[in-house]
Parts: structure tokens; sequence; C-alpha cells
């Protein structure tokens, strides 16, 4: 679906160095940490490195050539608009050696927590509203029931957690991935954040889908009114999908001891998006062990980091949390761990009629045409096998096989009695025993 322009208030754009909320000499110590490690001497380049406006970068810079940190190179670049080069003085490389050894961060400039989670609470996953329409058309070709839609609108409306449960195949993860095309506009994510003078790196374009917007010139001493603080990225609402591999320490600061830096858990990177669990269950941690985790964020509204000196921290947490699985969730949870999950939602195989709509739109997606005779041998002879159960797997299924097989025999795309035979064989293992 398009993605429409958000209606999200962006962070304001920094008039001065203390709406940036952060020690001059940190802001000097960055600047001075950038310089040596990267090949810039102009501060349209500084600028857009440490992601600030020009004016506030040529400040930090009067600052570090006031303390004969830096220096005027004395050379004017023509290529960039006549502007004066600047370079470390040995005393600056002592300090920057210095700052490098306490940590190794350098570049964006970060945003301090209470700065950031005050942008959280303005572009919160739980202020948007999200219409039956919206919903529907975000779900792309799945054929979902009006009751299932009358469950997930408001789940979905009200940006909290949410388990879909029910046998597998039919659709679970699509749903999941539909709610996430939902969420159709577009939020600020910071590069990085700062607590207690450490450095949180945020941003990923891994996770985080960057918006197209049209720049102000750098080297501009004057920005448009409606800049944003630049050391935001305008992203899409953030998606990240974990499966199996999920693990308790995903969830906790990640530090490199080595850098001395730190890295945001998933959940943090997943703020004012979703963050999908899908195949719970089937993680190394019980389901009931990755719930306990989440019991503060789901319930208060904020979790609760650690740094390596063991201090703790409370950080925001604005997610639509979405847990899917197969099993039924008295068998995974006990009932103070269901409490807190706030819509419970199962998601059921389609009837007959609904399969039918399903395989009808799947061949005509596909190009396979419809026979009858073959569809009443699927519903009349295949499916008292399994006791006529439906999965919305099965269409896909099915189809993808015969077509296969045409291709293979070299025919023309054909639907008949022996190829849905020959495709449903595929679908199942038969109970044998196998001589090992």
């Amino acid at each position: 679906m398009n993605i429409q322009d958000t209606t999200v208030s962006g962070p304001p754009a920094p008039r001065n160095l203390d709406d940036l909320g952060l020690p001059v000499v940190m802001l000097r110590d960055i600047l001075l940490k950038t310089l040596f490690r990267m090949s810039v001497d102009q501060t349209s380049d500084i600028a857009r490195i440490t992601s600030l406006p020009v004016p506030l970068a040529q400040e930090v810079i009067d600052i570090a050539r006031g303390q004969s940190l830096l220096e005027a190179t004395g050379t004017l670049h023509a290529s960039s608009r006549g502007e004066m080069g600047y370079q470390l003085t040995d005393s600056g490389k002592a300090r920057a050696l210095d700052a490098l050894a306490q940590s190794e961060y350098f570049g964006a400039v970060p945003v301090p927590m209470t700065q950031y989670a005050a942008q959280v609470e303005r572009q919160s996953v739980r202020k948007m509203r999200i219409t039956r329409d919206q919903l529907t058309a975000a779900m792309g070709d799945l054929i979902l029931p009006d009751t299932l839609l009358d469950h997930l609108g408001p789940a979905v409306s009200a940006g909290r957690s949410i388990l879909m449960y029910g046998p597998p195949g039919n659709g679970k993860s699509s749903i999941s991935n539909g709610i996430r095309d939902a969420l159709g506009d577009r939020i600020y994510v910071p590069r990085a954040v700062e607590h207690a003078g450490q450095v949180i790196s945020v941003y990923d374009p891994i996770v985080h889908s960057k918006a197209e917007a049209q720049e102000d010139d750098p080297s501009s001493l004057r920005r448009s009114s409606t800049r944003f603080d630049p050391r935001y990225v305008r992203c899409d609402r953030p998606t990240v999908i974990t499966g199996g591999e999920l693990t308790l320490s995903m969830l906790d600061l990640t530090y490199n001891p080595t850098a001395r830096t730190y890295q945001a858990p998933l959940q943090f990177k997943a703020t004012g998006g979703v963050f999908i669990v899908d195949d719970l269950g089937r993680q190394e941690e019980s389901p009931q062990a990755l719930i306990n985790r989440w019991i503060v964020p789901l319930e208060e509204g904020h979790d609760i980091l650690a740094l390596q000196s063991g201090e703790k921290f409370t950080v925001p947490f604005d997610t639509l949390v979405i847990f899917s699985t197969n099993f039924h969730p008295n068998a995974i949870f006990d009932r103070a761990a269901l409490r807190r999950i706030f819509f419970k939602i199962k998601i059921d195989g389609p009837n007959q009629e609904d399969f039918l709509k399903i395989f009808a739109l799947v061949a005509r997606k596909r190009g396979m045409p419809l026979d009858e005779a073959a569809l009443v041998h699927l519903l009349k002879a295949r499916f008292p096998e399994i006791d006529n159960v439906y999965a919305n797997y099965m269409p896909i299924f099915l189809i993808d096989q015969m077509i296969a097989i045409c291709e293979f025999e070299g025919i023309p795309y054909q639907m008949t009695p022996e190829l849905v035979d020959r495709a449903w064989a595929n679908m199942f293992v038969r109970d044998e025993d196998i001589t090992r």
C-alpha cells in the first residue's frame, strides 16, 4: 500500500547549544573524535556528519578553537563556497585520543533520553486510528471474515499487545505483516540517544526505512522553518520481526567492549512501530520467560535497561507487540501472563466457501484456469481424508504444485483430477516406518 504523508509533529530544530540538551564538553569531544577519525575539515561537512545545524556546528568549532584544540588551515575551498578549513592541533589530537579511549563513538550528536521520550509521546503508535477500510486494504489478497476484522481493528487502533493463535498455515504471519502495512505514516527516529553520558546507537538501516525528503542546502546558514532536528531520521514506522532465534539477551543493550559503545535492543528500535514475535513457543526461551520479560513494558509503557556498570534506567516503550503461535495459549502461559496480553485473537482456517474464494483468487493471479471437475474431485475425494479441515496455505500450495507439474511435462497450465492428486500427494507425508 502507499505510504501517506505523516501528520506526526517533528522534533523542533535546535536553535542554540542549550536546545541540544548535552554538556558542551561532550559536544566538543564528539567533534574532535569525528575530525580525528574522518577526513573532514569544513563546517558544512562537519555539520552533516555530526547531524547539527550549520550555525551550531560552527559554535562548537569556535569553542574548540578558543581552547586551542582546533586551528584554521588558512585555506578557502573554492569548491565549497569559500569555506574555511579546520584541523586538529597537537593538543586537539591528544584530547581526541583521550576521548576515544573513553568511547569510540563519533559522528551524529545523540539526543538526550528525556528529549526522545517527549518525541515518542508525540508520535505514539497508540495515537493512530486505523479504519476498517485501511486494515482491509493492508491485508492485500488475504480473505478474512468480518468477525476477525471486528477483533483485529480495535486491537491495532489501541496499539496494545496482541496474541494471535491457531492452527498453522492460516495466515497469522501474513496478518501480522498486514497490520504492519496498515501503519502507513512516518515518525522520527534518533540516530543515537544519550543517558548518563553513555551513547546508545538507535537508527538501524536494516530496521528503519528512511523516507525520502528534500534536504536543505547543508552549507546554508539558514534552514527552512519546517526543518526538524537533524539528529533524527524521518522513517516509516519500523517493524522488527523475530522468530525461533529470539533470546532474552536480544532484548538487552548490546555493549561493545572494544569500542565502549552501546547498541539499542530490538524492542527499542521498534519504538513507534511493530514488534512481531513469530512462531512463539519455538524459541530456546520458554514463552512464559519471554512474557515475564515484557510484563513491565506491556503494563507500564516503559522498559528497563541496564548499562555495563549495572546502572538501570527507564526508556520509552511505545510498540505494538504481536505474538503469533500455533500452540493453544493455555498450554504455554499461566493466567497471569495471559492477563497481561491485551488482545487474544484466534485465527482459524477458512470454511469451504472462503477456501474456494481464495482458491479462485490464487488461480487467477497465477494464470491457472479453473476446472469444475477438478474442484469437485478435490472437495469430495481428497478433503474427506483430513476431515474436511481447510487451511489458507492450501490453495497456493496446490496451484503452485500443479503449475510445476505442467511446466515439467511441457503442457499448458491446466487443472485436472489427476493433477490435483499429484499436487495433494506433496502436501502431506505418510506415517510409515523408515529402515535406518
